[in-house]
């Protein structure tokens, strides 16, 4: 009995980490395709003042309770788990590009943000990537 509950361990065992090479193997998929398709996209809206106060409208209401009233992953919702992304320095892990920040707030991250897509349109997506740029390091050229 011994040997035979020892083989249906290994049995699951080797179930559970062909599983989770396939979830890995499957979400690098996704975030390369991601990544593709946000290298393609170019922001269409101007990054003038007015865009940039519509962005800031928008992060008070959306973003500001995660990300914190000046952008540095300090909101209050924070507490309640995860890390929020600090929008402020040099260090992007999602990317720093127009269409990468546009991508990520679309479709969320696979760890602790939410997707917004059903929350703003894409031009209010822009108008918040336009203010999280005035906020954080300016693009390389």
């Amino acid at each position: 009995m011994r040997l035979r509950n020892s083989s249906v361990l290994h049995v699951l065992f080797a179930a559970l980490s062909i599983a989770l090479l396939v979830a890995v193997i499957v979400a690098r998929g996704e975030q390369q395709s991601r990544r593709s398709e946000a290298e393609k996209l170019k922001n269409p809206l101007p990054s003038d003042g007015a865009s940039i106060e519509e962005g800031k409208k928008l992060y008070g209401r959306h973003c500001a309770s995660c990300h914190g009233p000046a952008g540095k992953g300090d909101g209050g919702m924070a507490l309640s788990g995860g890390t929020p992304a600090n929008l402020t320095d040099e260090t992007w892990d999602h990317g720093s590009s127009d269409g990468e920040i546009f991508v990520v707030i679309r479709d969320g991250t696979s760890t602790d943000m939410e997707a917004y897509k059903e929350k703003l349109t894409e031009k209010q997506i822009w108008h918040l990537v336009n203010f999280i740029r005035s906020l954080g390091p300016k693009p390389a050229k």
